[in-house]
């Protein structure tokens, strides 16, 4: 193994243990909050509204909509993960540090990246530990469950980095989960099926991409989805792809690492 090759795998492994230690030290603030308000919507929509609507697509309400609460906790989490440890390295100037030294850009984006990925993963663990309390899940194909949660927190946590590398201020960081993953997320199948929507929305919803993604984590566990699972996968693909190329040359180019 080359010296350059080792550095860079000791570095990879600083920085993920770091984020690690980062979420885990502050849990009351990253692990407890979305456990909570997961509950909330089991409650609320499962149990309270869920006995009234009865069954969609084949399944108890409660039953459908507790994959999609999985993945918008694995979303928020992610991105929110990495857009607000990288814009903090920024703004006490550490990030400058690690520009300058003798790393390889692909090191510190998947570094940042992976934590990002783990706080996700975390917290969808313990999502659905909860929600074995309020719904019979099953696994479908847990190829498909891994394979999705895995290019779904990649995906948001590559979007976390955007955001935090042009985010001027604290408030920046808080603007797209607010105005842009909120209302994607809600109007991403997770509580109801496009099924039910008019074809004009059918079509339109089709350019929502958080539709595929719940669809298709959907499909892991209940075998069943609006949209074809080859698509969904092959959709993730190339965004994480095209993400991680547009990162990286941000990352290169050194634009918006000074605050």
């Amino acid at each position: 193994m080359s010296l350059e090759l080792r550095a860079n795998l000791i570095a990879l492994q600083t920085i993920v243990a770091r984020e690690v230690h980062r979420f885990l030290r502050i849990w009351p603030q990253t692990l407890l909050p979305p456990a909570i308000t997961m509950v909330l919507y089991f409650v609320i929509f499962g149990n309270l509204i869920g006995g009234r609507i009865g069954e969609m697509g084949g399944f108890p309400y409660m039953d459908y909509i507790v994959p999609g609460l999985i993945m918008m906790a694995v979303i928020t989490n992610s991105y929110g993960n990495v857009v607000s440890s990288f814009f903090g390295s920024k703004f006490h100037r550490s990030v400058e540090e690690l520009m300058v030294a003798p790393l390889s850009p692909h090191t510190i984006l998947i570094g940042y990246v992976l934590g990002g990925v783990l706080r996700g993963l975390a917290v969808g663990a313990i999502v659905t530990l909860l929600s074995q309390f309020f719904a019979n899940l099953q696994v479908h194909h847990l190829g498909v469950i891994v394979l999705v949660v895995l290019l779904t927190s990649t995906i948001f946590s590559l979007g976390g980095f955007i955001n935090a590398v042009f985010a001027r201020n604290f408030d920046d960081i808080s603007i797209i989960p607010t105005f842009v993953l909120t209302p994607l997320t809600y109007l991403g199948g997770v509580f109801y099926s496009i099924d039910l929507l008019p074809p004009f929305w059918q079509a339109v919803s089709l350019g929502n991409p958080i539709l595929h993604m719940v669809n298709a984590f959907r499909y892991g566990i209940l075998g069943v989805s609006d949209i074809g699972i080859g698509t969904a996968i092959a959709f993730m693909l190339v965004a994480t792809a095209l993400l991680y190329a547009y990162c990286l040359r941000l990352l290169v180019s050194g634009r918006g690492m000074r605050q």
